[in-house]
């Protein structure tokens, strides 16, 4: 095997081809008919053009992050709204610190796909 492929759904695949090459930057390769293919910083996303689906509750895609406050910030100024989930012991910003020093916050796409930004104590 030589290089990952990661998969999306979505059911409004003008909103999502929005966000993903708009809001977060990443390059759109091509709609091959069956999905919108991007270029992930050398990963390709293929996100499925699907009549219906229900959305994972869990994190089903998510990015490293050297430094969260400014990645938020920049997700922030262009419309992106952060989860916020009881007991999960979130700060202000919606940032949850886990022991291990690791920091995660959540948002979800257009389609309700749960995804995150990500910045680990020890690198990853």
């Amino acid at each position: 095997m030589d290089s990952v492929v990661t998969f999306l759904l979505t059911q409004n695949p003008d909103a999502a081809l929005r966000f993903y090459r708009d809001t977060l930057g990443f390059t759109f390769l091509r709609d091959d008919g069956f999905a919108l293919v991007f270029d992930l910083n050398g990963v390709m996303l293929r996100i499925s053009k699907v009549p219906s689906f229900t959305p994972a509750q869990n994190t089903v895609l998510g990015w490293e992050s050297k430094d969260i406050v400014p990645a938020m910030d920049g997700l922030l100024r262009k419309g992106v709204v952060f989860e916020r989930y009881p007991n999960m012991g979130q700060d202000e910003r919606g940032i949850c610190t886990f022991p291990t020093g690791d920091k995660v916050a959540w948002f979800k796409d257009p389609d309700g796909n749960v995804l995150s930004i990500s910045q680990h104590a020890q690198g990853v």
